[in-house]
């Protein structure tokens, strides 16, 4: 819904403002110390041109900008916040009513023995399998919690938390805007080395369990829905001489929604972290099996909309562009999934360290979908599937290689190598590509750094794609100038060179510079974006094609 005049949340927003000014003259005035005012902004805004070429459809407004102001109130104990936001209008590819207001705000009481939080917050409890509310601000994602909050400390390492509310869904934090679900949550800590520290314990021993259960009322003629779908966790982390081992079981009653297609089967989750640590090397191994494991505060969402839980990623999160073509999203409604990483340091002085040392880091990701088997003896839980059953075929797979050396004080340069194999039905529904065939591609990364001068460096990628599938091949290639702390400037050229329609063999060529002045950052761009999926700890959102100048200004106070 557009709004065209102030609302009651900006007239909020404004009285608060004025208040806080007014009590910073009060202090002038009175000496009296009313607390510490901080906060910080981000305005992201984008001027669309239209272009056929690569699909940049028409912008009618021209600009979209998304943009978002914190202010936070810390008096001794007390502390308190709002978040201004404003869609005028929303970006491309960001999901959101265009409009403005107050979507978050909050009062907090913090004591040595307890914590008390009223409005809007954030909160997750373990590795977040049962419940993780968080915002990312450039997925558009945000599924804060509107209600109330308490934490207690009653022993030295335990800490006990209790919530009740409903999620943010959307651009505001209005009544009808926010979860048909009511959450209520509980979840227990306790670190055994506190408690017990006159016992000296030699190993790190953390132990933990969780509660959340979903309210919904059951309003359908047909369906027979659980009103109460509840959700629990263990968890335990153990850690010794460089050894790290953490386990988290969770378990989720039936909850028959538009995502699983509406089947009554339990859900079910296990995550494995082990990892050893010591002078050269690193190693981290992990497992995950997740069984119907969705989990909303509002059995009709779909997509990122109201996702109650998070599914930990059991792959490497690149951030080099043409790394980022082949991008993997949890599969919460099954998946079997392991990681390894080993990272080691050849020493300085030898052939292959050379004077600084050389740094190598091996990562192997493979996930498989579950074996599953139609119940044909209770159709309504929907398939069977052992354990250990995995499926022929894997979703995905990522082999990578890095390769890091500093060839002098000035010259250091990372050179990569990296395979990915990819479902092809997935690949299709994560990135709205289309392939006939299943997609493999190698991809090779040149990052070297060269210090100028002692505060002017100047970088340069060059990045190599190669695949058959849908889009071909691609190559790119960066060069950026900085001047420490303050200015940067770079452009950067993907082509698309080996894509089979030749018409489409295009470039996307870039320029963006920046200025970092005091805690504020000033970026001017402009150039063709591709279009793509963008994810992050393996949350994902689709990124349309897009031609213009783009503008960010973020700083804090």
């Amino acid at each position: 819904m557009v709004r065209t005049k102030c609302d009651i949340g900006s007239i909020r927003f404004i009285l608060y403002a004025l208040m806080l000014l007014f009590s910073q003259k009060l202090t002038a005035q009175t000496k009296v110390d009313p607390g510490d005012i901080s906060g910080n902004f981000q305005m992201d805004a984008q001027y669309y041109r239209e272009d056929t070429l690569i699909g940049a459809p028409d912008f009618p407004e021209n600009v979209g900008s998304n943009s978002f102001l914190n202010l936070l109130y810390t008096r001794n104990k007390f502390q308190a916040g709002i978040r201004y936001e404003a869609y005028l209008p929303v970006q491309q590819g960001f999901l959101r009513t265009t409009g403005s207001g107050l979507p978050y705000r909050y009062a907090k009481w913090t004591d040595t023995k307890f914590e008390l939080t009223a409005g809007t917050f954030y909160e997750q409890f373990g590795s977040g399998m049962v419940l993780r509310s968080y915002e990312e601000w450039g997925l558009g994602f945000d599924n804060s919690i509107d209600g109330f909050r308490g934490k207690v400390r009653p022993y030295e390492g335990v800490e006990l938390t209790g919530l009740v509310g409903r999620q943010r869904n959307a651009f505001s934090n209005r009544v009808e805007n926010l979860s048909a679900g009511l959450i209520r949550g509980f979840d227990a800590n306790w670190n055994i080395n506190e408690t017990f520290d006159s016992l000296n314990i030699k190993t790190r021993i953390r132990i933990g369990g969780s509660f959340v259960s979903r309210y919904q009322k059951d309003e359908d003629p047909i369906q027979n829905y659980p009103e109460n779908v509840a959700a629990m966790a263990a968890r335990v982390n153990l850690n010794r001489k460089g050894f790290n081992l953490f386990v988290e079981v969770a378990k989720k009653i039936n909850d028959p929604s538009t995502v699983n297609n509406i089947i009554y089967k339990d859900g079910s989750g296990v995550l494995v972290q082990g990892s050893y640590a010591r002078k050269g090397l690193g190693i981290s191994v992990q497992a995950k099996r997740i069984d119907n494991m969705d989990f909303r505060s509002d059995r009709t969402a779909t997509f990122n909309n109201l996702n109650l839980n998070f599914l930990p990623p059991q792959t490497k999160q690149h951030t080099y562009r043409l790394a980022t073509l082949f991008p993997y999203a949890t599969q919460p409604l099954g998946e079997w999934a392991g990681q390894v990483e080993v990272a080691y340091k050849i020493k300085k002085g030898t052939r292959l360290g050379g004077k600084y040392g050389t740094s190598l880091t091996f990562n192997w990701s493979r996930i498989h979908g579950l074996d599953k088997v139609p119940n044909l003896n209770m159709p309504s839980e929907g398939y069977d599937a052992d354990f250990f059953g995995i499926s022929e075929k894997p979703f995905f797979q990522d082999i990578n290689l890095e390769i890091y050396h500093k060839f002098s004080k000035h010259f250091k340069a990372t050179l990569s190598f990296l395979y990915f194999n990819y479902d092809e039905v997935l690949f299709k529904q994560l990135t709205g590509f289309q392939t006939t065939e299943d997609v493999t591609a190698h991809v090779q990364i040149l990052d070297m750094s060269y210090k100028v001068k002692k505060k002017q460096t100047l970088r340069m990628e060059l990045q190599h794609a190669y695949t058959q599938q849908e889009f071909g091949s691609w190559a790119m290639a960066l060069i950026e100038y900085s001047i420490a702390p303050r200015y940067f400037i770079a452009i950067f050229d993907e082509y698309n060179y080996g894509n089979e329609d030749e018409d489409l063999r295009l470039h996307y060529f870039s320029g963006t510079a920046g200025v970092n002045y005091k805690t504020y950052r000033f970026q001017l761009g402009y150039g063709r974006q591709r279009a793509g999926v963008l994810c992050v700890g393996g949350v994902c959102r689709i990124v349309p094609a897009s031609n213009g100048v783009i503008l960010s200004v973020v700083g804090s106070f």
